[in-house]
């Protein structure tokens, strides 16, 4: 069994509210009398739920609340959920940028953070001294430095300018040097939060490989937050889904960020609930995928038909087509579906109308979930209707795919098969 890396034990951080950060004089003094006493901090039987959309009566919210985890040597962890659900938070605390309310958090070995763009940079020191202050903080000796450097420059990629005041320095490039130095110092837990973004393509890419290479390669532990699916798939083997500052998921990657999809999808909800009209002209009475009106739709290999039925009414003559665009977990289009293109736009008269269109899904889909987005259009005139979210169809079952190709086919499909 490997040794445990960081290990959380009933972790909750509270915040007040309004423009004082840590209270009011009352609000202190009332706590330290209580403090002195022995007694509990009175404020931590108030606050709320930390959920950003909504007013609440309290001045006190849990940014966390009993997060409890633990984190083995060398695991590459995704960290995801909502704007707001408390993942920086939990990156500070694990940082020892700030401490826990309450709950005890254990970490072995030392810890390089990059929490912002320029983590721990003096903006009036060069990119050369910003690289050994920097180092210094995360407890390594000159030497050590000194030895790294030419690799973390090399790395970064800015060279150029490592004798230029890092105040002059583009977003992108301070934060090339500050991943630079995090991911070479020898650090045994690298944390990084959603600052990947700020780089161009070419060096996100460089930064997964380089994380990739500190976790299987080199042993050491790694914390990752960011909202891109693809890049925690990537990277990570285990995921902890944060809600509301709780802990709504803690385990495989896969799981995690499956059930980070589908979060925004119930299976209670219709689809004519999610449905928007775009035109007064049209009114939609019935909208269904296989006989199913919600919008969670089950499927098995054995039958890869889906069968889309709406009926509605025109008070004026219309033309349009049905079109459904179907995505993966990572929110990247696999599959186009547009008869139009072929039979053309058809023509429906003022009344009442029914569309029934079956749709073929590729052989080999995997155990999982599809995502459809799917909607009534004349292309590139109209937008008739539109879903605010999408159909997911659930598959069951263990066959795997033997890889994916692109193809087009009679009906007006493109997609990977």
């Amino acid at each position: 069994m490997k040794p445990i890396a960081i290990k959380a034990e009933d972790i909750s951080k509270q915040y007040r509210l309004g423009q004082v950060g840590t209270g009011t004089l009352s609000h202190d003094l009332n706590r330290f009398w209580h403090r002195i006493r022995g007694k509990e901090d009175p404020y931590l039987r108030i606050g709320e739920v930390n959920d950003r959309t909504t007013k609440g009566n309290s001045d006190y919210v849990w940014s966390l609340r009993d997060i409890n985890f633990e984190i083995e040597q060398g695991d590459a962890v995704g960290i995801i959920g909502r704007n707001g659900a408390g993942k920086s938070t939990l990156l500070k605390l694990l940082s020892k940028v700030t401490k826990p309310t309450t709950g005890k958090m254990y970490t072995n070995g030392r810890i390089a953070s990059l929490l912002e763009v320029g983590t721990g940079f003096h903006p009036e020191m060069t990119g050369r001294e910003n690289v050994f202050l920097n180092g210094a903080i995360l407890g390594m000796t000159r030497k050590e430095i000194t030895r790294k450097f030419d690799e973390i420059v090399d790395f970064s990629g800015v060279e150029k300018y490592i004798d230029t005041p890092v105040k002059r320095y583009s977003s992108g490039m301070y934060v090339r040097l500050a991943f630079a130095v995090a991911a070479h110092l020898e650090s045994e837990i690298l944390i990084v939060d959603e600052v990947l973004a700020v780089g161009d393509l070419e060096f996100q890419k460089k930064c997964l490989g380089k994380m990739g290479d500190v976790s299987n390669g080199e042993g050491r532990t790694v914390l990752f937050v960011s909202h891109n699916m693809a890049s925690i798939k990537q990277l990570c083997n285990k995921g902890i889904f944060l809600e509301k500052g709780n802990i709504r998921y803690d385990g495989n990657i896969d799981e995690c960020i499956n059930l980070y999809s589908n979060d925004n999808i119930s299976a209670d909800s219709s689809i004519l609930e999610i449905l928007s009209i775009k035109d007064p002209n049209l009114s939609i009475s019935h909208f269904s995928v296989n006989g199913i009106t919600g919008t969670m739709i089950p499927m098995n290999f054995d039958d890869n038909n889906l069968t889309i039925r709406i009926e509605g009414e025109l008070k004026e003559d219309a033309e349009f087509e049905l079109e459904s665009l179907f995505f993966n977990n990572f929110d990247i289009p696999m599959m186009f579906y547009a008869p139009g293109h072929y039979e053309g736009v058809k023509k429906y008269p003022k009344g009442r109308f029914v569309i029934e269109k079956t749709i073929h899904l590729p052989e080999g889909m995997n155990k999982g979930n599809l995502y459809m987005q799917t909607y009534l259009a004349n292309p590139g005139k109209k937008m008739y209707t539109d879903l605010k979210n999408k159909i997911r169809i659930e598959f069951e079952g263990t066959r795997m795919q033997t890889g994916w190709v692109f193809q087009i086919d009679s009906a007006g499909i493109l997609y990977l098969k």
